[in-house]
């Protein structure tokens, strides 16, 4: 756990968020900032600044298999949803965390930005 990281105070419950999903590894979450209908953000519960310091592949497959059913559960998987991680500061990332920002609700254009 990075003791300033506010993704690190969520996966350990000492900062509340409207979560969707939690078990041992993984904790989903919707953004308090949404840019769609749904929009949910995936964490893995350990520290893991981005996803250039991700070295597991089972947590990685894990982390996408979860935003998968957190498509079907949230009822955006028929109309197609997107799934991003944005890695650095010139991507747009925000928190020091590794996250999937989980999209959908809305129709989407193609590039993105």
């Amino acid at each position: 756990m990075a003791e300033d990281c506010i993704f690190c105070k969520i996966a350990n419950k000492e900062i509340s968020a409207d979560e969707v999903w939690r078990d041992q590894d993984v904790v989903a979450f919707r953004d308090i900032n949404p840019m769609a209908p749904v929009h949910v953000l995936v964490i893995p519960v350990s520290h893991i600044a981005s996803l250039d310091q991700l070295q597991d592949q089972s947590l990685a497959g894990k982390l996408i298999l979860t935003a998968s059913e957190l498509a079907r559960k949230l009822d955006i998987d028929d109309s197609g949803y997107r799934v991003v991680i944005n890695t650095g500061p010139e991507a747009g990332q925000s928190v020091n965390h590794l996250h999937l920002h989980l999209l959908g609700g809305r129709s989407m254009s193609w590039p993105p930005g």
